[in-house]
């Protein structure tokens, strides 16, 4: 990108982020709606206007916000009893980012719920409209002995000759880190995720849904 195709592009999506702003509620607790309707207007017409930007993906760009947020979580991963400690205080919540059905079914107790796939700027603000709210994150890869609900997420490479998966080239592939890098990237920044892998029937932990006897 040229520099002056450079400049261009600050400018704009700069005036977009300030104007997005001002289309917003000035403070957490007002009860005006968002202005979804101008929002969208504003981010239509930038994007129009940004001749440089061949589409909205910008894989580079995602990497170095991820390697930011590398630094920023590894001092907010909390043990359970620290996260359950910190969940009683009633400005924080915990935010569960599965399906909705899978939310249904089963959840940590007091959890409210956003499909990772709803993200953007107006879904988030309108559940949690403070940017400087506590929020704690989990995911499936944090429990065990519950496959059914809980069914880790984890990619393995079949290496022998039957194709079984062999574990020993496994991948991660935990719903919590796309979860803090986009709250992140959205502007919430006191974020922290549960740390350990937990037995769903350690008594410790309390369950909600339909799955709950």
């Amino acid at each position: 990108m040229k520099k002056n195709n450079l400049i261009k592009h600050y400018f704009l999506t700069s005036s977009l982020a300030i104007l997005i702003t001002l289309a917003l509620p000035a403070t957490a607790k007002t009860t005006t709606k968002v202005n979804k309707a101008e929002i969208n207007r504003l981010s239509n017409y930038f994007i129009a206007q940004d001749k440089s930007v061949s589409s909205k993906i910008d894989f580079d760009g995602y990497m170095k916000l991820a390697e930011e947020v590398k630094q920023y979580r590894a001092k907010r991963l909390l043990p359970l009893n620290q996260f359950l400690a910190k969940s009683k205080n009633a400005k924080t919540i915990i935010l569960d980012s599965r399906s909705k059905e899978m939310y249904d079914r089963k959840h940590l107790k007091g959890a409210i719920h956003l499909n990772f796939s709803d993200y953007n700027q107006i879904s988030l603000y309108e559940l949690i409209p403070d940017k400087n709210t506590t929020i704690l994150i989990y995911c499936n890869n944090n429990f065990i002995d519950d496959q059914e609900n809980f069914a880790s997420k984890m990619a393995v490479t079949p290496t022998d000759l039957n194709g079984l998966p062999s574990y020993r080239d496994k991948i991660s592939l935990a719903l919590n880190i796309p979860t803090f890098i986009n709250l992140y990237g959205y502007g919430y920044r006191n974020v922290y995720e549960l740390a350990d892998l937990v037995s769903v029937n350690d008594k410790r932990l309390e369950f909600e849904g339909s799955e709950v006897k």
